[in-house]
């Protein structure tokens, strides 16, 4: 099992940024698939960005596509999350995860089996 402890989340006006972050233990991180995930209240856990082992292959979702940059340090054995002009649809809580077992990044939150507690990200208008 993989130990996941985000941070950097907060309230931020709108077209500001905001970068998270992810520290992990308990497994070898650069066998790691990592992602960010987000949940609002009344919607369900959503796929926001992913990347694989190397750093060299990153997907994202759609909302987020040329405004969230996900980035990894595998010396540090964190994952990172640089989010820019920030909308106010982007209030959530950010979940990062890990696939132990996979070998290429995916979108689908059922190959990820370990969570973080999240870190609240609010974005006023």
């Amino acid at each position: 099992q993989v130990q996941l402890v985000e941070s950097g989340g907060g309230l931020v006006q709108a077209g500001g940024s905001l970068r998270l972050s992810c520290a992990a233990s308990g497994r070898t991180f650069s066998r790691l698939i990592m992602a960010w995930f987000r949940q609002s209240p009344e919607k369900e856990r959503e796929f926001v960005a992913t990347i694989d082992w190397t750093g060299r292959t990153t997907y994202y979702g759609d909302s987020v596509k040329g405004r969230f940059t996900i980035a990894r340090d595998n010396a540090k054995n964190t994952v990172y999350m640089q989010m820019n002009s920030l909308k106010p649809e982007d209030t959530a809580v950010y979940y990062c995860a890990a696939d132990g077992s996979g070998t290429i990044a995916t979108m689908e939150r059922l190959f990820y089996d370990s969570w973080g507690q999240g870190t609240q990200v609010t974005v006023s208008s």
